[in-house]
């Protein structure tokens, strides 16, 4: 591993209200004040989450593209590419089987849907007709299909993050096999990449305003009262994604020799902004900055993180196995141990297929009950009022796993600088001089 310019201290940011993380809390409270107090009024302000999530949707392809171009670029040569993605999916297919397996757990023992005795004929299969429909395009098969652009430069106009990812990568390898002739557009793609993180920099200013927006609209729309009657699943939902966290996920860093603890300190601002905004995507440029400045190599940042937001979905698999077992319960659906490893093996396929869709929890759960004809999909119904109260949570795991695979890559690769992690993680943020990357905007802080 190349050595890394000698960091600098981040001088302070200033007043404390400048902080990120303090304007997004602050903006989220106020935003469920809002839509309790004024449902009327907190339902109207959906515009403004929209507007930001959009916002930012519309960096994302480039930032992919910029940092998977020229992380792939910098490795000097195929092999390591080949290696990284190796140690990156394995990873993946580790830990988001792990994942299911301890919603499967959980689900048995708490068995939060029993004692509902649900008649399926008596729901409103219409509720989630849409979804279904979903589900049915982003099949195994359709995701193939789909995962192929019509042109080299549409995924970037699109905004789709699969697409973006193969674009990507050929062009990243074309420019590695070309060599020193391909070198004048991969520092004019540095050059780039420079502004379109500046760019972020500044709209991550207008944060705290969509997820005020955001947060309003959810409470006010949905209700806090909505909670109460399926309050044992959300309840077993945010708790075994805790357990996963902070015991897998911790078991991980200790190995690795950081805290996850720690990890979720130094992501706060992210995570916060995940939390009202219900997108990690929204988060995902701040996540591709912070990594890299915790120490991990650009090459490995630049893989890692975009893939992992479409293969490495932690929460959604928890959530699914959760949800599947809770409407079985529901409507007195015995399942096997057999069909419930069916079901497990049909769900890490369907999260595959509806990788990088928006709703992609709730889509891939009516895509592995359409398969799975042992549960009603109609029962899908009695979870839609929640699920946008669920959606948090499955994107807070999602957001964590990926932050945590990043740094267990880069260990793996030898592409970590520890002197630079511990730093990050202990709060003392650091500037690299040379860094490719950089906002300049001490919010971040």
């Amino acid at each position: 591993m190349t050595s890394l310019p000698q960091p600098a201290v981040v001088p302070p940011a200033g007043h404390w209200t400048r902080h990120l993380y303090v304007q997004v809390l602050a903006a989220i409270v106020c935003g469920a004040l809002l839509g309790h107090l004024a449902p009327g009024v907190g339902t109207a302000l959906k515009p403004l989450g929209d507007a930001f999530i959009a916002l930012v949707k519309m960096v994302i392809a480039p930032v992919i593209f910029l940092t998977l171009v020229t992380g792939i670029a910098g490795m000097h040569g195929l092999g390591g590419l080949g290696r990284v993605v190796g140690k990156a999916f394995a990873y993946f297919l580790c830990f988001s089987t792990l994942a299911l397996f301890v919603g499967l757990i959980v689900a048995n023992v708490v068995q939060p849907g029993a004692g509902l005795h649900i008649v399926p004929a008596s729901l409103d299969q219409g509720a989630i007709k849409d979804y279904a429909k979903a589900a049915h395009d982003q099949s195994v098969t359709g995701f193939l299909l789909h995962i192929i652009p019509t042109s080299l430069v549409s995924p970037l106009t699109d905004g789709d993050i699969l697409q973006t990812l193969l674009v990507a990568v050929l062009f990243g390898i074309a420019a590695s096999l070309v060599g020193a002739p391909a070198k004048p557009v991969i520092d004019l793609l540095e050059r780039l990449s420079k502004i379109v993180f500046r760019l972020v920099g500044i709209l991550m200013r207008a944060a705290p305003i969509g997820a005020f927006g955001a947060m309003a609209f959810t409470v006010g729309k949905f209700g806090v009262g909505t909670l109460v009657n399926l309050a044992g699943l959300v309840a077993t939902v945010y708790l075994t994604s805790l357990i996963f966290v902070l015991v897998v996920l911790g078991a991980v860093g200790w190995a690795c020799g950081f805290s996850i603890l720690k990890l979720i300190r130094y992501l706060r601002a992210e995570l916060l902004l995940v939390l009202g905004t219900s997108s990690s995507e929204a988060a995902l440029p701040g996540l591709i900055e912070k990594m890299e400045a915790a120490g991990c190599a650009k090459s490995v940042v630049g893989l890692v993180v975009p893939t992992g937001y479409s293969f490495n979905l932690d929460g959604t698999n928890i959530y699914m196995t959760l949800a599947a077992l809770f409407i079985a319960q529901a409507c007195d659906v015995h399942l096997s141990i057999g069909q419930q490893l069916m079901l497990l093996g049909v769900a890490m396929l369907s999260s595959k297929g509806a990788a990088g869709v928006t709703g992609a929890g709730f889509i891939t759960l009516a895509a592995t009950l359409s398969i799975v004809p042992d549960v009603p999909v109609a029962g899908m119904a009695l979870i839609l009022g929640v699920d946008r109260f669920m959606s948090e949570c499955r994107s807070l795991t999602n957001f964590i796993g990926n932050a945590v695979a990043t740094i267990v890559v880069a260990r793996w690769e030898g592409a970590l600088d520890r002197r630079l992690l511990t730093a990050a993680l202990d709060g003392k943020p650091v500037r690299l001089p040379d860094a490719t990357i950089t906002t300049g905007a001490p919010t971040w802080s």
